[in-house]
């Protein structure tokens, strides 16, 4: 059997929901001209998925405790398919958002499900797996993200690529979820009882190391392909390919990171990540090539790979609070950067052109230099 040990199975959970979500990404820029809307606008009605993402994580962790993983991901992976399916539907900005906004509250609940589960493997077998796990939710998005590219290019529409999706996700989370067995609790895992998360110093510290890479991850999945089009005028199939670059190098990095963090330490990995970063968003904000701005783009995707998954796994470890508490406090409050992000980027994108959009991550990728240290467990 395919998944027949722990780690496996959490690595198909991350897998499943990516692909469910990426199909989205390379068609925005479809979708937009569907609506018939500028940056500015577009960026607002992006607003959804955070801000439906930070309603969920509101109640994450009891929702967790009270349906379980598999529940979770026989729910959560369907509503944000048909959420998904809904948003192809309208020519309303707002109902557009509305539509994101109900997959925001899907993806905050799987978020915090899969990551749960990923470290409760972890103690389980005394084996660091974080890192793998989010390798596996790149690759869905690297399939996914490669299928909307190639209908894109072949015109074909939104409702039908994320028909199929739903679709697929659906039926395979719950083939998968019939004979998945999940993995205990942590000892010092309990369900918070109050609506927000108030963070800790230390969780804070991370919150602050991860502004780079989210803000990062969120321009260039949202922005992207944008930025391809407009900038150099290329096919749909090579502006979905930035988000492809991105997915990608992510997978790549992150399938392997595990290993290098056991030999040289997450302090080192973390600090040759966020010089990547500062590549990629240098390529991006001066390339005068297409091509050089994939690299760049590959640069950012590598960059940004490791260390939200390595402040995740810090934020359960920490000892303090239970591990579902600090996680969800942790998802909490670093998500809240994708919900300043959309409006902002697309504001700065059509009053100041789009590649500044994308240098505005310069200064917080020198912040995280400096908090690289919070990643320390105890």
């Amino acid at each position: 059997m395919i998944f027949n040990l722990p780690q496996r199975n959490i690595y198909f959970s991350f897998f499943i929901y990516s692909f469910c979500l990426g199909v989205f990404f390379p068609r925005i820029g479809d979708l937009q001209n569907q609506m018939g809307i500028g940056e500015t606008t577009l960026g607002f009605t992006l607003l959804g998925p955070p801000i439906g993402v930070q309603i969920s994580l509101l109640f994450a962790d009891k929702i967790f405790s009270l349906l379980g993983f598999r529940l979770v991901m026989c729910l959560g992976v369907p509503i944000l398919g048909l959420a998904l399916v809904c948003s192809s539907l309208t020519y309303n900005p707002f109902i557009f958002s509305l539509s994101l906004m109900l997959g925001g509250f899907a993806i905050g609940i799987l978020e915090v499900a899969v990551n749960l589960e990923a470290d409760r493997i972890e103690y389980k077998i005394s084996k660091k797996i974080m890192n793998r796990s989010h390798s596996f939710w790149s690759l869905g998005f690297f399939c996914s993200g490669l299928t909307g590219a190639l209908f894109s290019q072949m015109k074909v529409s939104p409702f039908i690529n994320f028909s199929l999706s739903l679709f697929l996700g659906t039926f395979f989370t719950i083939l998968f979820c019939s004979k998945y067995k999940t993995a205990d609790e942590r000892p010092n895992s309990s369900v918070n009882n109050s609506l927000f998360v108030k963070p800790t110093k230390a969780v804070m510290a991370l919150v602050v190391l991860t502004l780079s890479p989210m803000l990062l991850e969120s321009a260039s999945i949202d922005w992207s392909v944008i930025y391809m089009r407009d900038i150099f005028f290329t096919p749909p199939f090579i502006n979905g390919m930035a988000i492809v670059m991105v997915a990608l190098t992510q997978f790549s990095v992150r399938y392997y990171a595990d290993q290098y963090v056991e030999i040289y330490g997450t302090e080192k990995v973390s600090k040759i990540s966020v010089m990547a970063m500062f590549i990629g968003v240098v390529s991006v904000c001066f390339s005068n090539s297409p091509y050089l701005s994939l690299v760049g783009f590959a640069f950012i995707g590598g960059g940004s790979a490791v260390i939200f998954p390595l402040a995740m796994s810090a934020a359960a470890q920490k000892i303090d609070r239970p591990a579902a508490i600090n996680v969800a406090s942790l998802a909490q409050i670093s998500f809240l950067v994708f919900l300043l992000a959309p409006p902002i980027l697309g504001f700065i994108a059509e009053n100041f052109g789009i590649r500044i959009s994308f240098g505005i991550g310069l200064p917080f990728i020198i912040v995280s230099w400096f908090f690289i240290s919070s990643l320390k467990s105890k």
